[in-house]
C-alpha cells in the first residue's frame, strides 16, 4: 500500500488500506481535572512536572504541520489536550487552521470547565464542532470522575453558553466504568435529549498504563442498550461515513445517542486517525508506544518536503490494530503505551 488516486485526488494509505484523513492535535499535556481513566491523581499529584512551554509546539509550528497533513489528504482536525482551553489564546490557532486549504472540519474536545469563558471566542474563530466530556449528571459522581476537581454546575453553564453562542450538534462524551458512574444513565440521556446534545457512551479503555484498567470494569454497549431500552426505544441510524467510531441510534424521535465500543466491538479496520502530541510526536494509534518526532526536524530547519516524507513513510508502514488484537487476546497489554493526556482521545 502507499498512495491511491480517486478522481484525481491523492490519498495516503497504510498497510491495511486505511487512508489518512483525520488529524488530532494535542495542544497541551496539562489538565485541571484528574479523571481516573486518563490522569489519576495518584500519578499526577499537585506539583507534577508537565512539559514546559518551550517543549510545546508553537501555533506557527502546528499550522505548518497541519498544512503538510492537508497536502497528504487530511480533511478533519480535532484539537485536544490535556485540557486544550488551558492553552492561552487557543482561538488564534483555530483561526489559523481555518484558513488551510483542504481542512473542512475543525473540532475541539474539552472538559467544559472553561467553556463559559471562551465559547464566544471559539465560535468567532471558526470552530465548527464541539465535544464536551460529561461522565455523570449527578454532582457527587461527576466530582469523583473528575478526580475531585470538577464542578458539574460550571460545566453545565459552559454548555449552556456554547448553545447560546450558536454551536450546533454539540456532542457529550461519557466514559463508563462499571459500578462507578453507571447509576444514573437515564438522567444523562434525558439531559442531552432535552438540550439537543448528541450523547456518546464510551467503553472504558486501557489507554496508557496507569488507569488501572480491568476488563471487569468495562460496561459494554450491549449492557447499556439493554438497560436503557427499559426507558427508551432505540432505532439504528446509518453510518455517515466508514470511519465513524460511533454506533448511532435515534431515541424516541427526540435525538441521537451513540456508543463507542472500542473494547467489545473494535473498529480498527476503519481507523483513519493520526494523533500529534503537544511536544510534536505523531502516533498512528491511540494505544501506540512509539511516536514519530516531528518537532526536532521542524526546529532544525527541515523543509516541508522532508517532513512530508517522514509522515508518509510512517503512515505507509502503519498496521496498528491494537483493539482487534485485544479482543482476540483479552490479556494483551503493552506496557509502554503512550498516556492519554499526551495525545487526547
Amino acid at each position: 500500500m502507499g498512495e491511491v488516486s480517486t478522481q484525481n485526488q491523492q490519498f495516503l494509505v497504510d498497510m491495511l488500506g486505511r487512508p489518512l484523513k483525520d488529524l488530532r492535535i494535542s495542544v497541551i499535556d496539562r489538565c485541571n481535572f484528574r479523571c481516573p481513566y486518563c490522569m489519576p491523581a495518584n500519578h499526577f499529584p499537585d506539583g507534577y512536572k508537565f512539559l514546559s512551554r518551550r517543549e510545546w509546539l508553537s501555533f506557527d509550528e502546528i499550522e505548518r504541520l497541519a498544512n503538510i497533513f492537508a497536502l497528504l489528504g487530511v480533511t478533519k482536525v480535532r484539537l485536544t489536550g490535556g485540557e486544550p482551553l488551558l492553552r492561552p489564546v487557543l482561538s488564534e490557532l483555530i483561526a489559523k487552521i481555518n484558513t488551510i486549504p483542504g481542512i473542512d472540519d475543525i473540532a475541539l474536545t474539552t472538559n467544559g470547565s472553561h467553556l463559559a469563558a471562551f465559547a464566544a471566542d471559539l465560535k468567532k474563530s471558526g470552530l465548527r464542532r464541539l465535544t464536551v466530556s460529561l461522565d455523570s449528571c449527578h454532582a457527587k459522581v461527576f466530582r469523583y470522575m473528575s478526580g475531585d476537581r470538577g464542578d458539574l454546575h460550571v460545566v453545565l453553564k459552559g454548555l449552556a453558553m456554547a448553545k447560546e453562542c450558536g454551536f450546533l450538534n454539540i456532542k457529550i462524551n461519557c466514559v463508563l466504568k462499571r459500578a462507578v458512574n453507571d447509576g444514573d444513565l437515564e438522567h444523562l440521556v434525558e439531559y442531552c435529549l432535552n438540550n439537543g446534545f448528541i450523547l456518546r457512551f464510551i467503553e472504558f479503555m486501557d489507554v496508557g498504563n496507569i488507569n488501572s484498567w480491568d476488563p471487569k470494569d468495562v460496561l459494554t454497549t450491549k449492557e447499556v442498550i439493554a438497560y436503557l431500552s427499559r426507558f427508551y426505544k432505540f432505532n439504528p441510524l446509518i453510518r455517515l461515513q466508514a470511519s465513524e467510531t460511533s454506533e448511532r441510534f435515534d431515541v424516541d424521535g427526540r435525538g441521537e445517542v451513540g456508543f463507542i465500543s472500542s473494547v467489545s466491538k473494535p473498529f480498527c479496520g476503519d481507523c483513519n486517525r493520526l494523533r500529534l502530541s503537544a511536544e510534536g510526536k505523531a502516533y498512528t494509534c491511540l494505544f501506540g508506544s512509539q511516536g514519530l518526532d516531528l518537532r526536532t526536524p521542524l526546529r532544525d530547519g527541515a523543509g516541508d518536503a522532508d517532513i512530508m516524507a517522514l509522515i508518509r513513510n510512517a503512515w505507509q508502514k502503519r498496521q496498528d490494530r491494537y483493539s482487534e488484537l485485544r479482543l482476540q487476546k483479552p490479556t494483551l497489554n503493552t506496557k509502554s503505551k503512550v498516556e492519554m493526556h499526551h495525545i487526547g482521545g
